[in-house]
């Protein structure tokens, strides 16, 4: 059985970089990936900003080297693009040389294809291709056969916003159990006409740029987006001598069961999820030097949450922002979109500013990070909500 679960690679593709160094230097220097749609033919296209990437499925294409008959969704796209950038930096040549798994997590799946090709199915055989590529689990099969992993654990999970980080708890609870030795790890989503009118129907679509934890918030941006990690076991870094990035130190997942799309007035999934990844870590809430929120900038969302902290953070709340100003939220990505900005964020010794905020909620007095700050961190807990009261909480280390 493994003791610690290290992280020695990762790969992500979102609207503020197409690789994890663009990433972290839109993060410092504060550039949003906000914008108006381009890329989807919606009637809501002037009503609400979103969080896209720039390149074309075409570029996407190009970039893979995929022939022009594949069945690629955009989604699967991206998630190639991230993993094999995540392999890259981990320094793995031989995928195969280790009991190597794959988690992967997607909302959206390769509805973004078929949606747009709904019409032109009964009449046009060419893209029935598509059909087959609808499912959450094809996209993930399609990075395990970019990977070339074979004869080993791939699997998906969707559980909407914590699918990302359930992905991350998995992997890591498999390294601990000895089950395997190298689990890749992450998400992707991309913007579909079935999220955009979901979350339309909702009433929690912003027309401007999405202001976390901000009295005023009107709303979430969606985004679309990939990243991966590779988790690594003890054995496999000193037998490879391999340099770690972080740790997965701790990890929880609770339900509060309270609601089909809303989180619990009183936060209370979020509070048993933090209260279990701190136990898991071994640690206390004095432990944590930094918690990057899930902070959607819904009215919702926000206030259940910051309760929720507030709950367990009773010997003051440490520092704390949402990035999802820079990137919108990225759905079933986004445990795995801020698990890399959490690790970056160890690094380099940053809190990342909570862009956007101009007034303080009046239920409660804590205020977000509101401008870059150099600090010594150690210890970083990431939260990830999902509808359903689905809940999950990471924390990430320096050290075993």
């Amino acid at each position: 059985m493994s003791k610690g679960v290290a992280i020695t690679g990762m790969g992500i593709i979102s609207a503020i970089g197409n690789n994890v160094e663009e990433n972290y230097t839109s993060l410092i220097e504060g550039k949003i990936g906000i914008s108006r749609i381009s890329k989807i033919q919606t009637n809501h296209k002037d009503d609400i900003m979103v969080g896209e990437i720039a390149a074309t499925n075409q570029e996407l294409e190009q970039q893979l080297g995929l022939p022009s008959n594949n069945n690629y969704s955009r989604t699967a796209f991206l998630g190639v693009i991230a993993a094999k950038e995540a392999l890259k930096n981990a320094g793995i040549s031989d995928i195969n040389n280790y009991k190597t798994g794959l988690i992967s997590a997607t909302s959206v799946g390769g509805m973004d294809m078929t949606e747009a090709y709904y019409y032109d199915y009964p009449k046009d055989k060419s893209i029935q291709k598509y059909i087959e590529g609808h499912h959450a689990g094809d996209s993930t099969q399609k990075i395990a056969e970019q990977l070339g992993i074979e004869q080993s654990l791939v699997t998906t999970i969707s559980t909407a916003c914590s699918s990302a980080a359930n992905a991350i708890m998995l992997g890591a609870r498999l390294i601990k159990s000895g089950k395997l030795d190298r689990v890749i790890v992450g998400g992707a989503d991309c913007l579909s006409k079935f999220t955009i009118n979901g979350f339309k129907s909702l009433m929690i679509l912003s027309d401007t740029y999405n202001s976390p934890f901000d009295e005023n918030r009107k709303g979430l941006n969606l985004g679309e987006a990939a990243a991966f990690l590779v988790l690594e076991s003890d054995n496999v870094v000193e037998a490879e001598n391999k340099p770690v990035l972080a740790y997965v130190k701790g990890y929880g997942n609770a339900n509060d069961a309270y609601h089909q799309t809303a989180s619990s007035d009183n936060g209370e999934g979020a509070t048993l999820a933090m209260q279990q990844a701190l136990k898991v870590a071994d640690l206390s809430s004095d432990d944590i030097s930094y918690i990057n929120a899930h902070g959607t900038a819904t009215g919702n969302n926000d206030l259940s949450e910051g309760r929720a902290i507030l709950r367990v953070f009773e010997n003051g709340v440490p520092d704390f922002s949402s990035t999802k100003a820079y990137t919108g939220h990225t759905l079933a990505a986004a445990g795995a979109i801020e698990a890399v900005y959490s690790v970056l964020a160890l690094q380099n010794n940053v809190v990342y500013p909570n862009l956007n905020f101009k007034t303080q909620m009046k239920e409660f007095s804590i205020t977000p990070q509101l401008e870059l700050k150099e600090k010594e961190l150690q210890t970083i807990m990431s939260n990830s909500f999902g509808f359903g009261g689905n809940c999950s909480t990471l924390i990430f280390s320096k050290t075993q």
